[in-house]
């Protein structure tokens, strides 16, 4: 018998993983006004995959030995961190906070395009295809139209940034490997070979011993790595393989609203006057592509009768 997710509670985490990611513009925002965007993401990936590998240690857990899976680890850690994380610090320097937003949404897009013409791992619906396209178009609402007029200048930043959510989409699809282990082990793993991969470029570009950041980027820093990092990567790997590859990707457009919400609230950023109907289309195309349909036809549970029949 298959084992079917509790919906809400999944639903519950995917609002979660929104929220803590979401968030993560705001603690980016505050940690590179000291920190350097490369430093910020190595230490981002080391403090957290060393929070993760205490956790498992006091759960009397160890991570996996095997050369095989770490090299998934690996490319994982490349899909899914270092590459994409590198390409927006690089871009963002040029391109428009809203611009980017938009742009980094469309990680649902390609995961859907992906699993439509190359992997087919998952049931590919006109459902989830009218969620990926109302959650895009409720992106550009919540960030303003007038943010796509910046479209085609400083091109090369801003395909940079689009190749990033590739990386996010085939991460989302890549992770599915991973299934029938703990979710804290792939996070860990992953995190583990980031930091290896990140941090001695850190020192060759940014010497951060030289570096004098504020309490403030700290901070912000501390809290990146602990919730939108350590705690937001295990929550993702789980619901990888409970709602699934593209389901999972659609946090992308919850964490558009959430981010703006928070920008509001602790930035004194304003909002589109677009804003409430881009929210409605974020909540219906996520529900569209998160929400699994009902099987019309449910196996009929035998009757005693049968179950007496079936013990002869």
């Amino acid at each position: 018998m298959t084992h079917r997710p509790n919906v809400a509670k999944e639903l519950a985490l995917l609002l979660a993983l929104s929220a803590l990611w979401g968030a993560s513009y705001t603690f980016i925002k505050l940690g590179v006004e000291t920190i350097p965007p490369l430093t910020l993401i190595a230490a981002r990936t080391l403090i957290a995959g060393a929070i993760l590998a205490s956790v498992i240690r006091w759960r009397g857990l160890s991570l996996p030995r095997d050369a095989r899976m770490w090299q998934r680890f690996l490319f994982q850690a490349c899909l899914n961190s270092v590459v994409p994380f590198t390409l927006i610090a690089w871009a963002e320097q040029t391109t428009d906070a809203g611009l980017a937003t938009i742009l980094n949404s469309t990680s649902p897009v390609f995961a859907f395009m992906l699993t439509m013409l190359i992997s087919r791992h998952e049931p590919v619906t006109d459902r989830k295809l009218f969620g990926v396209a109302a959650g895009l178009f409720g992106t550009c609402l919540i960030v303003g139209v007038q943010a796509l007029g910046g479209l085609g200048h400083q091109l090369w930043a801003q395909l940079a940034i689009v190749a990033a959510t590739v990386c996010y989409a085939g991460a989302a699809i890549f992770g599915k490997s991973f299934r029938g282990l703990d979710p804290m082990m792939p996070a860990t793993g992953s995190l583990i070979c980031g930091a290896a991969i990140l941090i001695p470029l850190s020192f060759a570009i940014d010497r951060p011993w030289t570096l004098a950041p504020s309490a403030r980027s700290i901070s912000a820093l501390l809290a990146l790595s602990l919730f939108s990092t350590a705690l937001a990567f295990v929550i993702y790997f789980r619901l990888v393989q409970t709602l699934g590859s593209v389901a999972t990707t659609a946090q992308a457009y919850l964490r558009v609203p959430i981010g703006v919400a928070i920008g509001v609230l602790f930035l004194g950023e304003s909002v589109s006057s677009t804003s409430w109907l881009g929210l409605v289309c974020v909540i219906a195309g996520v529900a569209a592509m998160a929400i699994p349909v009902r099987d019309r036809h449910p196996v009929a549970r035998p009757t005693v009768a049968n179950r007496r029949r079936d013990r002869c």
